[in-house]
């Protein structure tokens, strides 16, 4: 047994987060538990420190007349006293309800209401005038806790409290009560609710999950036993607190582990903070993967040529070698030393810069990520894995073993998961599996089998060497009208593998042939035109310009050609497409806040231009509602062109399952 498993906790006295954070204060307290960049400077908050802050948020909420049960909202950046909020709500046995911090007000409101919060954790004025806005709707609250005071000075609701005050009370109650938190924490059994989180509703309302603490913990458990985490390790925590993986990375494992989550000092300064940082354990989902991928291609680009000769031929070396290295596979002296050559002079400096040199374990799940892409990672040395989950299964369902990472599966089962494939449909068992959706017994029920089984929604099949392949949602897989299989998630993915393409959504279902909607990536595409001397005002009349179709008519002729090459879908090609004149926009509801496409609404909103694309038109008008950053509604009018494609003839077919 190691070092790493030896300090790991024992879960049937250790059995919630409170009770770990209390045993963390006693085994190692002096270490770093939350880190937060402030105003340029790192700040540490140890584990002792942190379990006495979270006592006194504790005793504080008492004071406000918090009581068992009650759900309390989390909505704002990442930030340690939010993370020691939520410890403090369940230990006085709430449940913490975190909300995503871009959510619009109606979508606040929904959650607000659906899960009855009593009380909300905001982080500033924006989140502060949101709660404000929506209050009147929603009558379950009682009172809103804000912790950074800017621009609050002036404002007088009396349901208001700050951080700051919250504190103060709760020294007091403690020093009162010296024997309460103790008494309460004690309370907490495995069973409990530990958080409620929101799906992110790509056909519908979203769904409250309830997780237990054993449902988190014991998942937590066995993800670090396998991937030997240990209290050393570091996050960075930038992805939305109501996302189930960083509930999972930043409060469950960091609990279990011991290791410390630092906070970047906004949205805008991540990839510095990053690089500040420098995390050994780094979770992201494809789409930061593929960003970083552009930002290095476009400076390789702009570089001096004897730059980009070494540049391209190390990863031409890479490509060849570096996957092998990283797995442990054998490789011939001269080849290693070629390469050793390359990370001296390419692959370490790039990985320094982008802040991932210490990185030993990355984690992508979310969306499938492109294998090109993903080899590239791999290739100059960075561990990254893919793994496959869900909020309803405490993260972990797939996960991909040490020496057996391959681009085209998700991995093998995580431990004590057991996998099947029913109609299609990938369904899992095992100490994840979600309690229930909150107050949402049919749809419990649809998802939950009696006997302990979940339904995953998604399409899917186990190879040969017990490795999942995840094809589609089970939902969206659909035929043409000749029976040809139509996969749009599939089909879209490969269109989103190049860096100009930043979202696509695909048609097909019940019809002649397939189409598509294709939005480009602004900083790839604009690097293209600025290196290319075209001038350009705006994101629509980029997307407009000839050359710009030309360009994406190309990615759209080699995804017909790779799909040419799979029996299954080679009469789905694509044979129509246009370039949207916007950019898709959780704002807009076009996509989830977790960056999904909503097809239905997508396909509503957009009517009369997939109708054109049926219709054999070359142009389209369209008028379309937009959402400013500042809340303001306008419109935006565009006549888009449509252009044919070519489909590739079929090359020795091979079966996709």
């Amino acid at each position: 047994m190691t070092g790493a498993e030896n300090a790991l906790p024992d879960l049937s006295r250790y059995d919630t987060s409170p009770k770990l954070l209390g045993r963390n204060a006693e085994v190692r307290g002096d270490r770093p538990c939350l880190r937060e960049k402030h105003l340029g400077i790192w700040e540490t908050v140890t584990w002792g420190e942190a379990a006495a802050r979270v006592r006194e948020i504790a005793c504080g909420l008492k004071t406000l007349g918090m009581e068992r049960g009650d759900r309390v909202s989390i909505v704002g950046d990442n930030r340690p006293v939010l993370y020691n909020a939520i410890l403090a709500i369940q230990s006085l046995g709430g449940v913490p309800v975190p909300i995503y911090q871009d959510s619009v007000a109606d979508e606040t409101r929904y959650v607000l209401n659906n899960a009855e919060v009593r009380f909300v954790f905001a982080e500033d004025q924006e989140q502060v005038d949101k709660v404000i806005e929506i209050k009147d709707d929603c009558p379950t609250i009682e009172g809103v806790i804000y912790h950074d005071p800017r621009g609050l000075r002036n404002y007088r609701e009396a349901f208001l409290c700050s951080t700051e005050d919250l504190i103060r009370e709760g020294r007091a109650y403690d020093a009162e009560h010296p024997g309460f938190y103790d008494a309460e924490v004690a309370r907490g059994t495995a069973d409990d609710t530990s958080v409620i989180l929101y799906t992110s509703g790509t056909t519908g309302n979203p769904k409250g999950v309830v997780l237990s603490y054993r449902n988190v913990l014991v998942s937590a458990l066995n993800s670090v036993r396998q991937e030997g985490l240990a209290e050393t390790d570091e996050v960075l925590a930038y992805l939305p607190m109501a996302w189930v993986g960083d509930h999972m990375f930043s409060c469950g494992q960091a609990l279990v582990a011991g290791f410390c989550v630092s906070c970047p000092e906004s949205s805008d300064t991540v990839l510095n903070d990053l690089w500040e940082v420098g995390p050994t354990y780094f979770f992201a989902p494809p789409r930061i993967f593929e960003n970083v991928l552009t930002t290095v291609m476009i400076r390789i680009q702009d570089s001096g040529w004897v730059k980009r000769k070494l540049f391209f031929h190390f990863l031409e070396v890479a490509k060849l070698h570096g996957k092998r290295i990283l797995d442990g596979e054998k490789v011939g002296p001269w080849n290693r030393l070629h390469y050793a050559l390359g990370a001296l002079l390419i692959y370490r400096p790039l990985l320094n810069t982008l802040g991932l040199t210490r990185v030993k374990l990355g984690y992508t799940a979310g969306e499938a990520i492109g294998p090109d892409i993903f080899d590239f990672y791999r290739s100059i040395g960075f561990n990254l894995k893919q793994l496959y989950g869900m909020t309803e299964a405490s993260v972990f369902i797939t996960v991909q073993p040490n020496g057996e990472v391959r681009s085209d599966t998700v991995g093998r089962p995580a431990a004590e998961v057991e996998l099947r494939i029913e109609d299609n449909e990938v369904q899992f068992r095992g100490p994840g599996v979600f309690v229930e959706y909150f107050r949402n017994p049919e749809a419990t029920a649809e998802t939950k089998t009696g006997d302990g089984w979940c339904r995953t929604g998604d399409a899917g099949f186990i190879d040969g060497e017990g490795h999942l392949k995840i094809i589609d949602r089970a939902k969206d897989v659909g035929r043409l009208n000749d029976g040809t299989l139509f996969a749009p998630k599939y089909i879209e993915n490969k269109l989103k593998f190049f860096p100009d393409i930043f979202e696509a959504v695909s048609f097909g279902h019940e019809r002649d042939r397939v189409t598509a909607f294709v939005n480009i990536d602004l900083e790839a595409m604009g690097d293209w035109a600025e290196r290319n001397g075209i001038s350009y005002a705006s994101y629509q009349e980029l997307a407009g310009l000839p050359q710009v179709y030309d360009i994406v008519q190309g990615r759209v002729e080699q995804v017909n050609r790779d799909l040419a090459m799979d029996a299954d879908l080679a009469g789905a090609q694509i044979r129509r497409f246009l370039v949207l004149h916007k950019q898709l926009d959780a704002d807009d509801g076009e996509l989830t806040r977790t960056r999904k496409v909503r097809r239905r609404h997508v396909s509503e909103k957009y009517g009369s231009l997939i109708e054109a694309l049926y219709s054999g038109q070359d142009r389209c008008g369209i008028e379309t509602e937009v959402t400013f950053e500042d809340g303001r509604k306008g419109t935006v009018r565009a006549d888009l062109r449509i252009r044919d494609v070519d489909v590739a003839p079929a090359e020795a077919p091979r079966s996709a399952a």
